[in-house]
């Protein structure tokens, strides 16, 4: 099975997959609204405004598996990034990334290793992994910021 094939659910509840975004660059970060590093959803909304008319999608999905960061409701998530930064990206439901009902999707991503050489575990909210158009996967750890350089670049290479 292609990661295009994995069955996901939207923020609400509906069908969906990987193969809707095909044909964009897509960079898959596991959110959370309660985390240090919850900041970066003004850099991700920066991305999807800046690439988003180009081919490039953010995909968010909630996380709440790191110290109980994203303990809301699908509607409270919703209401949080929209209001507090403007998300304007897709948002799929509420997922496990790591352990034992870790999902298909993330049971796929957690096999590429980061420039380090590292693969495994997602670390943290806001682990990054940028699908090519090409359909080859580029891992980001959470420290990376949306807007550095090598985040930056791998879009703009996606999308040349």
């Amino acid at each position: 099975m292609s990661l295009y094939d994995i069955p996901l659910k939207t923020l609400t509840g509906e069908p969906t997959s990987l193969a809707d975004y095909r044909d964009r660059a897509v960079l898959i970060v596991n959110v959370a609204s309660k985390c240090g590093l919850t900041p970066q959803y003004a850099g991700l909304e920066k991305l999807q405004q800046e690439y988003g008319e180009r081919g490039f999608t953010v995909l968010g999905v909630p996380c709440n598996q790191f110290a109980g960061q994203e303990p809301g409701s699908a509607d409270e998530i919703q209401t949080f990034c929209s209001t507090t930064y403007g998300v304007s990206f897709p948002l799929l439901e509420k997922t496990d990334v790591n352990g034992e009902a870790r999902h298909p999707l993330y049971t796929e991503l957690v096999q590429i290793a980061d420039a380090e050489g590292e693969a495994g575990d997602v670390q943290w909210n806001f682990e990054k992994f940028l699908i090519g158009r090409d359909g080859r996967v580029t891992r980001f750890r959470p420290r990376t910021e949306p807007d550095a350089p090598e985040i930056v670049s791998a879009i703009e290479a996606q999308l040349a």
